[in-house]
């Protein structure tokens, strides 16, 4: 399982995004931007919120 926190992308929001892929989690995070934050996210802030994306209980190499 794989993670996005709002917050690491530098939202005010304690959302957390779950899922299997990387696709599913920026599928999910795009709509939770537009419909919480009235944001639509490019394709390259989508780039750059792949980068965050973590697998479950994994943070910078910790586990």
């Amino acid at each position: 399982m794989k993670r996005l926190n709002c917050r690491d992308a530098g939202f005010d929001c304690e959302g957390v995004i779950r899922a299997e892929t990387d696709e599913e989690i920026l599928n999910q995070a795009s709509q939770h931007a537009r419909e919480v934050h009235g944001v639509t996210i490019t394709t390259e802030q989508a780039a750059q919120l792949r980068t965050l994306i973590h697998d479950e209980g994994v943070r910078d190499g910790r586990t």
